[in-house]
């Protein structure tokens, strides 16, 4: 049993990594797609949906390992920040929902304003980032919050 945990630990580590770091790459990618011709335009729309859609899937990962590592170890559901790390994990899911894919279908729309899309692709990635370390945060130290 004491193996199983640590690989469940191991595997809910790494897909927090995946679910956080290719976010990173957004950053960029987003700068560069500013000022491009189209079959550029593309591949960079490309990579981005890539990242969301590794992101998205590191997600639910994290989510099932997480949930195994609560029924395996110590830490009752009703801990505080067991109950702060879920509320967060809804209302990014939601977020992650609406703010990337909603956008980005209204990039290839004749009457959209891609440098806003784009601001708000960048704006949106932030928020999702510091969503995600926000719970990171809560998993590593949880604190006793009430």
């Amino acid at each position: 049993m004491k193996f199983m945990y640590g690989t469940m630990v191991f595997v809910h580590v790494v897909s927090a990594v995946l679910a956080i770091g290719p976010l990173f790459l957004l950053m960029p990618t987003i700068k560069r797609l500013r000022n491009v011709d189209l079959p550029t335009e593309n591949a960079y729309l490309t990579i981005i949906k890539v990242i969301i859609r590794l992101v998205m899937h590191a997600g639910h990962v994290l989510v099932v390992s997480g949930a195994l590592l609560l029924l395996m170890g110590p830490w009752p559901w009703f801990t505080s920040w067991v109950i702060a790390t879920l509320a967060i994990l809804l209302i990014s899911g939601v977020f992650l929902s609406s703010g990337f894919t909603k956008v980005l279908k209204r990039y290839h729309l004749p009457d959209s304003n891609k440098g806003e899309i784009l601001t708000v692709l960048t704006k949106t990635s932030w928020v999702y980032i510091g969503l995600m370390l926000i719970m990171l945060w809560l998993m590593v130290q949880k604190p006793m919050l009430w």
